[in-house]
């Protein structure tokens, strides 16, 4: 071994002890893994600085850009309550969920871009559940992960297919991995329930270590918002149909807000003061209501009465916020500034003196101290935290910014994974479309798309993107391959694939990639079937499928860098959760070729 491969392996183990010791942050140590490697000329400064316009690096930015108009535009929400009614509020039914959504998608498309539908839908499943990240988004990248094992839309299987068709030899077909990849997400699926969640961390978000937002639910749970809603019919002959909300002034006759409508089937969230009342209408009402008063007016209370949910729906949020100190508006009334009409914004309740009001706060002056808990568009509310005279204490994480681009988000999404599915150009190339277009069709703007981006995640890839060019050109690749062939000289065919198998999972989880693994050792993997008479499709099959034996690294598979930062773990979650699952898959591999290649 050359003195250059020597040092190239030092730094790689230092490197990785301290990843998994999680002593200094990882995207510290993948800076200094780079200046390192730089300053001692093992790569030249052009290839110590590749990483930030890596591949993998314009990816997931990309992909992080396009999740996030998923999110501004309620894609993300609406996916979201989907997998909830599928496993309800229970942690064990989450995690089979979300590890079953996350195989089943990626069978039909790449796998980052399955991430990209995923992960805004399961944060956004996290909130609604109450259910911390970091217990769910493991489970979705290890589906993920085990999904693309499946299929041939991988970019290991990809390139081992590639690598067949090069060679003169017949290349992959899509059902070609199913026999051994189906097996294998079973096995995940089950593993992640019953295993894997005992291993899981309990963590919340980076950023948010200290306090992790109330939920709506929570919000509204605070401010006993149960007992003030009803729903009120207005009954054919009404004295109210024919009349604004204004007009009708209905906290005045009844004691009500009205902050919703349903009208023909459908629901406007935080219709406006001159809005008109129609027969037949259903009003979302909150305040202290009376059958006795509302009966000379054709208005019928419903007999089932509505939770403290429906206020909050996917065109509408709740926040809490309260005067700043140095407000102009203090010792005013809501009435006297015109909330309503100003912000186009309800508020559903005062908190004064540790307990909420519900009615009558509209013509009491306003306090240093007051909480406001306020309904609206999430358009609307940004607008307000704009508004010196208010601090936002509490923003829903579920607001949905553009409702009204969602088709056209749907639309981006959809498009940009048919042609990624079609492999007609790079993923890089085809998500940067995907956001780009996400920005100039107004589903989010530039500063949104820019604070999308972890770039933790980003330092973490660039900077351990030249230790694989190290272990390339240092000739430690060549090393352990070499090592390999002198161990399956006069080896039996079962030793030979384990040991090809094995040395496929170590490079993939230390060269940080699903690409590079693949592209060493399919001409490696072509040789030794001809020197050994072994089946080539099947060396070609054990390689693409070891490249997906990235569970216990965050570095293994891009995925898993991807929800590093949502879910807060450490390197070293990845390895308590993913090891044994690694060494189960393992020999579940190796069975899968012996019934199915022959081995």
């Amino acid at each position: 071994m050359s003195v250059q491969a020597q040092v190239t392996l030092v730094i790689t183990i230092i490197s990785t002890i301290l990843l998994a010791g999680g002593w200094i942050r990882p995207d510290l140590v993948a800076l200094l893994t780079l200046l390192v490697l730089g300053i001692s000329r093992l790569v030249s400064p052009d290839q110590a600085l590749a990483g930030f316009s890596g591949s993998a690096v314009i990816t997931i930015l990309s992909i992080s850009v396009i999740a996030e108009g998923f999110h501004n535009t309620g894609i993300s929400y609406k996916l979201g309550q989907f997998m909830k009614k599928l496993a309800g509020t229970n942690e064990d039914r989450l995690i089979t969920v979300i590890t079953l959504s996350g195989a089943i998608l990626s069978l039909f498309m790449n796998n980052i871009a399955a991430m990209a539908v995923l992960l805004p839908a399961t944060m956004s499943l996290s909130r609604q559940t109450k259910v911390t990240p970091s217990r769910l988004l493991m489970p979705l990248a290890f589906g993920v992960i085990a999904g693309g094992m499946a299929t041939l839309f991988t970019t290991s299987n990809i390139i081992a297919s590639s690598a067949l068709k090069d060679a003169g030899l017949r290349p992959f077909g899509i059902m070609d991995f199913l026999p051994i990849g189906f097996p294998v997400i079973i096995l995940t699926i089950i593993y992640m329930r019953f295993i894997g969640k005992r291993l899981l961390p309990v963590r919340h978000p980076a950023g948010q270590a200290n306090k992790f937002h109330l939920m709506r639910e929570e919000l509204l749970n605070v401010y006993q918002m149960d007992s003030s809603i009803w729903e009120v019919v207005i009954m054919r002959g009404s004295a109210m149909a024919g009349s604004s909300i204004r007009a009708g002034a209905w906290r005045t006759k009844f004691h009500l807000n009205v902050i919703g409508i349903t009208r023909n089937g459908s629901f406007i969230s935080s219709p406006s003061s001159e809005m008109v009342i129609n027969e037949g209408d259903i009003l979302l009402t909150q305040g202290e209501p009376t059958q006795n008063s509302l009966d000379p007016f054709g208005l019928k209370l419903t007999n089932d009465k509505p939770s403290s949910s429906s206020i909050s729906n996917g065109d509408s949020a709740v926040a809490e916020i309260a005067l700043d100190p140095h407000s102009n508006l203090i010792g005013k009334t809501l009435r006297e500034i015109h909330f309503r009409e100003k912000f186009n914004l309800t508020v559903l309740s005062l908190w004064r003196a540790g307990k909420p009001m519900h009615i009558g706060f509209a013509g009491k002056p306003l306090q240093v101290g007051d909480g406001l808990l306020i309904q609206g568009s999430a358009t609307n509310l940004r607008m307000l935290n704009q508004e010196r005279d208010f601090i936002f204490l509490e923003e829903d994480p579920d607001a949905i910014i553009n409702p009204g681009k969602a088709r056209t988000a749907g639309i981006i999404g959809l498009i940009t994974l048919a042609i990624a599915i079609g492999g007609w150009y790079p993923i890089s190339l085809v998500s940067l479309m995907g956001a780009v277009a996400m920005v100039l069709l107004g589903c989010l703007n530039l500063d949104e798309a820019y604070s999308s981006i972890d770039w933790k995640v980003i330092f973490l890839i660039a900077g351990i993107w030249p230790l694989s060019t190290a272990i390339i050109s240092s000739g430690l690749s060549n090393h352990l391959v070499q090592s390999l062939m002198a161990v399956i000289n006069t080896a039996a065919p079962i030793v030979i694939i384990s040991l090809l198998l094995f040395l496929t999972m170590l490079l993939t989880n230390i060269m940080a990639g699903q690409a590079a693994a693949p592209i060493i050792l399919a001409p490696i993997g072509l040789a030794i079937a001809k020197s050994t008479g072994l089946d080539p499709r099947m060396v070609l099959m054990t390689i693409a499928l070891g490249c997906s034996l990235a569970f216990p690294t965050p570095i293994g598979h891009p995925v898993n860098i991807i929800v590093m930062g949502s879910g807060g773990y450490f390197y070293k979650d990845f390895f308590r959760v993913g090891w044994f699952l690694t060494v189960i898959i393992f020999v579940l591999i190796l069975m899968g070729l012996h019934l199915f290649w022959g081995l």
